[in-house]
């Protein structure tokens, strides 16, 4: 895989099933043109930030929950060639009902950093979103080819890092308004894949006590207070 695109989703909870129902549908649509993998995944730990976090970045409501989705395309060209084509097919004709506000959902693509790791059992997904200078490309993706080593030694399966191609600017909100992103940087979008958020919990643990792991006031390649994520319950996987 050298390029994904990721997504953010405010549902009102009471709307899960119904939107399950639609990520189903549209997983099945989306690989007839090409797509390899779709991933939903439903919040179970999503912290509130000082100054930004993933409820903000779509404008979440009470009653909401957040949903963190990919889809994983085999190259960017694919998925030009598959939008062109789903745009024709005569299904776009009549939309499904939406179960959330389409317009505070964010999306965007990215082209793969750096990938590790297999496919296997998942079931839990920490994910994050993080502003990036443009110019310190190179030192982040080292720093997380670093963080998915670590990772990788302490029971996650499999880890993605992503670097924004095409972003679309929203109305309302979108992937570089989430994040207050400047000028300068671009939107990383990554995640790590567990079989189960006890595997998470245990292996988290032992990541903080690796000696690879940075340093309290160690210099970083991205303004971590404007980084979000959360962890998250996997709800449908389609391959």
């Amino acid at each position: 895989m050298s390029y994904f695109q990721g997504f953010l989703v405010p549902v009102p909870t009471e709307n899960r099933d119904a939107y399950l129902k639609l990520a189903e549908d549209s997983a099945s649509f989306f690989a007839e043109f090409g797509a390899r993998r779709t991933v939903e995944n439903w919040c179970i730990d999503v912290p509130k930030g000082e100054v930004t976090d993933m409820w903000r970045g779509v404008k979440a409501k009470n009653n909401e929950s957040i949903v963190f989705s990919w889809i994983e395309w085999e190259t960017k060209e694919i998925v030009d060639k598959a939008h062109g084509a789903m745009a024709d097919d005569e299904r776009m004709n009549e939309p499904p009902e939406m179960p959330f506000d389409g317009m505070r959902m964010i999306y965007a693509g990215f082209e793969v950093l750096g990938e590790s790791g297999k496919y296997g059992r998942l079931g839990y997904v920490q994910g994050y979103i993080a502003p990036v200078p443009v110019a310190n490309r190179d030192a982040y993706a080292d720093m997380c080819a670093t963080m998915r080593d670590i990772a990788l030694d302490c029971g996650a399966q499999r880890l993605v890092d992503g670097w924004s191609q095409d972003i679309t600017d929203g109305e309302q909100t979108d992937f570089k308004k989430a994040v207050q992103a400047k000028d300068d940087e671009a939107i990383s979008f990554g995640f790590a894949e567990w079989p189960s958020k006890q595997a998470f919990e245990e292996g988290s643990a032992k990541m903080m006590r690796d000696d690879r792991m940075p340093q309290p006031g160690a210099s970083m390649p991205m303004d971590g207070k404007r980084l979000v994520y959360g962890g998250f319950e996997t709800i449908l996987i389609h391959e």
